[in-house]
């Protein structure tokens, strides 16, 4: 058993095998240092001899030695470093002995092994190893509880001696100092800088769109296509609305920023929901959407052709007679190759497996044209490869066993450099070598259901291989480009995996997109980036924009020297609805606009007067300045004016004094009517008025008046009806607004002192009105009170509605509505129901999250719970409640009962005709559905009259069909359901005949559009005649079946599919039962197919 097994703290060991002396400095590092897969540097043994150990002090260290070009010591606590006692164990630790004097960032790589030993018999020794980046925060490592004292005291099993004798031993450390070519070898990239280490900056991640980070950082680096992408016209456009630009803005901001640059502009552009951007998708789909995007963009432009020019190759497919003249051939463009990795050893052979020639002999003779049955040559080969090359490696594959895609992580190897010339036609130009460089290599993390992916990419000729892992770019070796990617088993990986595991582990990280470019080209694709190369209105916008974020950044950085007033007029006051004089910090209420100021704390109050007056335009000697207080009932009132006689009051001041318990300063701005008399009268009050209005149920700021404290409350009706240009003596009911839950009637014949109104309190007037229109106001739902409309305002809250499926639109508009949490679900449907102008019973409404606004859970009508029941516990306080809402054309109670299912219709001919929506109990069964549609579509005259019910498989290649007497209450929500009408050959079909699978896709497997159907295939019968029989199964014309191209789809062999000749007869093929036939042909449709969600990019 190998000494690795020893514990950490240096158990004794239990070799069987031969024992070696710890003076054999070789062999005791072969044997106790594992290779851990670096070179070394540097190799270098220290041995310190000890005695008289039990009055050694209880810290101490070595003398130095050299090692790598570094000094190091052993640092030693004889009795353990641990603080708490029994001290019963012997610490040790290799240290770096001089930290201080080593030049800034200096760090040392190196494995060591410590060992105590008897000074005797150097085969009796305690040993443990370990290895750590040496950096000035970690300057010394090792093993805190090395071994237990007494074990080091006595003789252990099988040894003749203790290891300390005679309280002598000897301490020796081993010491590798390793080569570190990256510069990040066992780097824990605390304050790692990309930009400083390599020159590049990373993207961050916003959630899964790693595999979009890698694909960018690849396109960026080929500096050809950064140029194009620059070329395009953006200086009209908005990012988030433009790809073009919001990839220019990317591109630009990693060619210039020396933090991570964010993606979220660009996502937005694409037109994805931050939901998108979590959803990992195929990259090789990415990339060519994306650059479909932008070659539609670049037409008309300077930059016209340029993704043709770079990344488009062309290959043909061809069938050669070999004993008559004759070859039948197509020649296509391709952007990028899918290559085969399950049974290739390496990436030589997946194109040797892409161009193998299959013969067509024997039974399977090809039936040429005039020429009738040829053994024939029949294959792919290339005419031409483009400069940039994007190679993706098959590395998920459709599993049968499992109906369901896996990853494939056998190891297969791809070389720095790949000459491709065999695999050209021999008519291909060869005026240049087409020798290939690799550039770079996308890899895959994880399994199927997710991971993690990242690019390892060499920017040019001169710079190293750097590894771009989402926000983090650093430096790697070869080996990390190549072997650490090639997937398969881990070979003789660390020794710490070794002891662990006993198979060796297989690797789920690999090379599944590989970027080679040609020699030729290199000059040309990766030629250096000059200033002239970057657009000058990016620049200048970016610039701009760069200028903007530092200062809002320095705002932020000097924010705690500012404080901020916010001030409170006349006429924000007459557009307040609410307590108090403005809402600041209301739960369930935005919080008043007003006018705000950002004010230097050391800045003095005659200064700051100054500015308020120059901004509401008054002379200085005509304002006055309250400062608002929160009193202790939680209401925030004027309290006292400013004092205008001491000049060198600062702003700071007067907040802490006269406003102790608030953030910024609130103020009221008090005009004075005539400046000659600045004070108010002696022994006034400062009074607000609110007038609420029955009518129409408001409650508005009316100005504010001074009285005196020994006028009655009454004497405020003449101001009153004055101010209201009432009639002379209208009658008015008055009460003080003390605070929410508690609006009082006043008593008009006492005095403002009896009452106890003091400066800064809220007095509310009405019009006293009859008690006919008071029960006439009751019996409508209005309030005819201020109490009432108060008790309204406390409860009040607003809620956003949005469509629940849909973009807000002119049908589905987004509104608000203001609600009191004492209403219930009848009054909120009611009102919503107004809004939108229909029928309240057939809206169905639903909750989010508060974090993140996703559909939470249905609301029930039966509960008709309140607003408040609804709103229900959010801990994260929003201020707003958003609730989704759905336009349904059924009454919500009967859904209760019942299942919504859309059925497309695909009819005889495998066309999609329409969608119909059913609402059937959930007790019905699948027949039943089947016979609601029989209703409503045109069946055959003729025909068989029966209807298939299905769905569609995950790959999008089958159909899965229903027995018809599921109950549709069971089938899994969300499913896409499919019917056809079941033609009368198949109904007819007998035991001769094979009924197969049929789908659609376009160019490669995974590209499925369109509905699989069913189809029968006749024995002896010619694929020409078949094909006619195909043609009117779908029933296309004859001009667009020239267009189509007819595929063989095994799925044991995982091969390309193999295309049919006219007189191949597929009755003959052994189909296996997943076996199907595919037509292949551009998808004319908008809409995707089954399977997964495909990539939209719309901006």
């Amino acid at each position: 058993m190998d000494v690795l097994d020893e514990k950490q703290n240096g158990a004794p060991p239990m070799e069987v095998d031969e024992v070696v002396s710890v003076r054999d400095h070789e062999a005791f590092a072969a044997k106790h240092m594992p290779d851990i897969g670096h070179d070394v540097k540097d190799f270098q043994v220290f041995t310190w001899r000890l005695s008289n150990w039990k009055k050694l002090d209880k810290k101490l260290t070595s003398p130095e030695f050299e090692c790598g070009g570094h000094k190091w010591r052993i640092l030693l606590f004889p009795f353990g470093n641990s603080n708490a006692p029994p001290n019963d164990t012997v610490s040790v630790y290799l240290d770096y002995a001089e930290p201080k004097k080593s030049p800034e960032g200096w760090h040392a790589c190196a494995q060591f092994a410590l060992v105590i030993s008897n000074i005797h018999d150097p085969t009796v020794f305690t040993v443990s190893h370990a290895h750590h980046r040496f950096i000035a925060e970690e300057c010394d490592w090792g093993f805190t509880r090395f071994s237990e004292l007494r074990k080091l005291f006595n003789i252990q099993e099988g040894h003749s001696r203790p290891t300390i004798e005679d309280e002598s031993a000897e301490i020796t450390v081993y010491v590798r100092v390793l080569e570190d070519p990256t510069g990040v070898l066992w780097h824990n990239f605390v304050n790692y800088d990309s930009k400083k280490e390599t020159g590049c900056v990373g993207l961050k991640n916003q959630g899964a769109t790693c595999y979009m980070n890698s694909l960018l950082q690849s396109l960026y680096c080929t500096r050809y296509f950064r140029r194009a992408v620059y070329q395009i016209p953006t200086e009209e456009d908005h990012p988030t609305e433009s790809v073009a630009l919001a990839l220019q803005r990317v591109f630009y901001h990693l060619q210039t920023s020396d933090q991570p640059v964010g993606t979220t502009e660009l996502t937005k552009s694409f037109g994805w929901k931050s939901l998108d951007s979590f959803l990992q998708h195929d990259v090789q789909e990415f990339n060519r959407v994306l650059q479909d995007k932008l070659e539609s963009k670049m037409k008309g432009t300077k930059a016209e052709g340029a993704i043709t020019k770079l990344f488009v190759g062309k290959m043909k497919s061809y069938i050669k007679c070999v004993n008559v003249d004759y070859e039948s051939s197509r020649i296509e463009e391709f952007n990028d190759i899918q290559l085969n990795v399950k049974g290739m050893k390496n990436l030589y052979e997946s194109f040797k497996d892409y161009v193998a020639v299959e013969m067509l002999d024997g039974e399977n003779k090809y039936q040429a044209e005039g020429l009738g049955l040829q053994d024939a040559k029949k294959g792919i080969i290339f005419e031409s490869f483009p400069p940039v090359l994007h190679l993706q490696l098959k590395r998920f594959e459709y599993d049968l066993q499992r109906d369901a895609m896996v990853k494939i992580n056998d190891r297969h190897e791809f070389p720095f450099e790949i000459d491709l010339d065999e695999f050209l036609d021999a008519g291909a130009d060869r005026s240049h070598p087409w020798v290939y460089k690799l550039h770079g290599v996308l890899v895959h993390s994880g399994d199927l259901h997710g991971g993690h992916y990242f690019a390892l990419i060499k920017p040019d000729r001169e710079t190293r291989w750097l590894k771009f892992d989402d926000d983090r770019v650093t430096p790697v070796t070869d080996k990390e480009v190549l072997e650490e990617n090639y997937g398969g088993e881990a070979l003789n990986g660390p020794p710490s995996l070794q002891r662990n595991q006993v198979r060796a582990m297989k690797r789920f990280t690999n090379a599944y997109m590989l970027v080679y470019i040609r020699e030729s080209a290199i000059n040309e694709v990766l030629a250096p980036f000059t200033d002239d190369d970057t657009p000058p209105h990016l620049k200048r916008r970016l610039d701009e924009e760069r200028l903007q974020i530092e200062a809002k950044k320095r705002e932020r950085e000097e924010q705690h020297l500012f404080l901020t007033a916010k001030v409170i007029t006349d006429e924000t006051f007459a557009r307040h609805e609410g307590f108090d004089l403005a809402t600041f910090d209301e739960k369930n209420w935005p919080p008043s606009e007003l006018p705000s100021f950002r004010v230097l704390k050391q800045e003095t109050y005659s200064v700051f007067k100054g500015r308020i007056a120059q901004h509401f335009s008054y002379p200085e000697n005509q304002i006055r300045l309250w400062v608002l207080v929160n009193r202790q009932n939680k209401t925030v009132r004027p309290d006292t004016h400013i004092p205008e006689n001491e000049p060198t009051l600062t702003v700071e001041v007067i907040r802490n004094n006269m406003a102790a318990r608030q953030n910024d300063l609130r103020l009221y701005l008090d005009i004075i009517p005539d400046p000659t008399k600045p004070d108010p009268p002696p022994q006034s009050i400062m009074i607000f008025l609110k007038h609420f209005d029955t009518s129409k149920q408001t409650l508005y700021g009316a100005g504010k008046t001074y009285m005196l404290r020994t006028n009655k409350v009454g004497d405020l009706a003449p101001i009153i009806n004055e101010r209201m240009r009432w009639t002379p003596g209208t009658p008015l009911k008055l009460y003080e607004e003390i605070k929410p839950g508690m609006i009082e009637l006043m008593k008009l014949k006492i005095s403002f002192a009896q009452s106890e109104i003091q400066d800064g309190d809220v007095i509310c007037f009405q019009v006293d009105l009859p008690d006919k229109e008071i029960h006439d106001l009751d019996s409508q739902g209005l309030y005819s009170n201020p109490t009432q409309f108060y008790d309204f305002l406390q409860n009040r809250v607003m809620i956003i509605f949005r469509p629940k499926f849909e973009e807000p639109d002119h049908d589905h508009p987004e509104f608000n509505l203001v609600l009191s949490k004492k209403q219930n679900y009848d009054t909120m449907s009611a009102k919503a129901g107004d809004y939108l102008r229909h029928d309240p019973i057939k809206l169905r409404f639903t909750t989010t999250h508060a974090t993140n606004g996703s559909a939470k859970s249905v609301l029930k009508r039966s509960l008709n719970q309140s607003i408040a029941e609804i709103m229900a516990p959010s801990y994260v306080n929003p201020t707003t409640t958003v609730i989704l809402y759905e336009k349904l054309d059924v009454s919500i109670v009967e859904l209760e009962t019942k299942r919504s299912l859309k059925v497309t219709w695909t009819g005889i001919h495998n066309k999609e005709e329409a969608s119909h929506p059913f609402l059937l109990p959930k007790t019905s069964m699948v027949h039943d559905l089947a016979d609601h549609l029989s209703k409503l579509v045109t069946l055959t005259p003729g025909g068989t009259g029966k209807i298939r019910v299905f769905e569609i498989s995950k790959d999008g290649k089958t159909q899965k069909e229903f027995t018809g007497s599921e109950m549709i209450g069971n089938i899994p929500d969300p499913v896409d359901l499919y019917a056809e009408e079941i033609p009368r050959e198949e109904l007819e079909a007998d035991d001769a005949d094979k009924v197969i699978g049929v789908f659609h896709f376009s160019k490669e497997l995974s590209r499925t559009h369109g509905v699989p159907f069913k189809f029968v295939v006749k024995r002896g019968e010619k694929f020409v005649d078949t094909k006619k029989r195909l043609q009117a199964r779908i029933g296309v014309s004859d001009k667009d079946l020239t267009k189509y191209r007819f595929a063989l789809i095994q799925v044991s062999t995982f091969k390309q599919p193999s295309y049919i000749e006219d007189d191949d007869t597929i009755y003959e093929h052994q189909f296996a039962p997943e076996d199907v036939l595919g037509l292949d042909h551009v998808d004319k449709r908008t809409r995707t197919g089954a399977g997964e969600k495909a990539i939209v990019i719309r901006g």
